[in-house]
């Protein structure tokens, strides 16, 4: 059973997706303003969390900003907004994922078991431990526990971070364009732009230099898109 977190200040809507989310089997949490969620998600964190944008004592977007210090969690914001800047924000800062409100509980629930593949590494059906771990030189990628090392090091990703560097590592030397990455990192029904898979990059690149200051494996090939190479 997936345990899911809901987070809005919002208490008609906690308690319709709650009640909804219950019955389609998920163990479900709840909070009312990002501070409590913060210590809650952190403390004991879910296999995902639903987000609002607008909340109480810390928005969303700061609780996912703090959230990314330290965790991976998947993350689904619910907004309201009609601006386009959210969306881009929100994907530069580790979401996976945006719903307008109002929505239907049935879209955000297929939502919900997208990211929940994803974060897994595998489609309905699939066996637990059927994808072999990715070796290519220092990197090692193993897609059943979504882990990442290099040079034997821990490299948290995110399960977007995970998916761009998987689909690069998987033919090392060969060049991706962005809108290769974006199929390989997105559900067909997420729109991202350019902009976001080259945050995604430049996130991926940092958070290798926290463990090797002298990591260069992602190059970028300006107007075509990025390749790993293999060292």
């Amino acid at each position: 059973m997936a345990t899911i977190a809901l987070v809005d200040d919002d208490e008609n809507i906690v308690a319709s997706l709650k009640m909804f989310f219950e019955a389609e089997g998920y163990d479900v949490k709840t909070y009312h303003d990002g501070l409590a969620a913060l210590s809650g998600l952190t403390e004991a964190p879910p296999d995902l969390a639903i987000l609002d944008v607008k909340m109480p004592k810390m928005d969303g977007m700061e609780l996912l900003r703090r959230l990314r210090q330290t965790s991976e969690l998947p993350v689904i914001f619910l907004t309201s907004k009609d601006e386009e800047i959210d969306e881009v924000i929100g994907f530069n800062i580790g979401a996976d994922d945006f719903v307008r409100k109002p929505c239907s509980n049935r879209l955000l629930s297929e939502r919900v078991k997208a990211v929940l593949r994803r974060s897994r590494g595998g489609e309905p059906g699939s066996e637990e431990g059927d994808a072999k771990p990715i070796v290519r030189g220092r990197l090692t990628l193993d897609p059943n526990r979504h882990a990442c090392s290099w040079d034997g090091d821990p490299v948290r990703l995110t399960v977007t971070e995970f998916l761009i560097l998987q689909s690069l590592a998987q033919r090392p030397g060969y060049v991706k364009s962005r809108d290769q990455l974006m199929d390989a990192a997105y559900d067909d029904q997420i729109y991202v732009d350019d902009r976001t898979i080259d945050s995604h990059i430049k996130r991926l690149r940092k958070k290798f230099r926290e463990v090797d200051d002298e990591f260069d494996a992602i190059e970028t090939l300006y107007g075509v898109g990025y390749r790993y190479n293999e060292s």
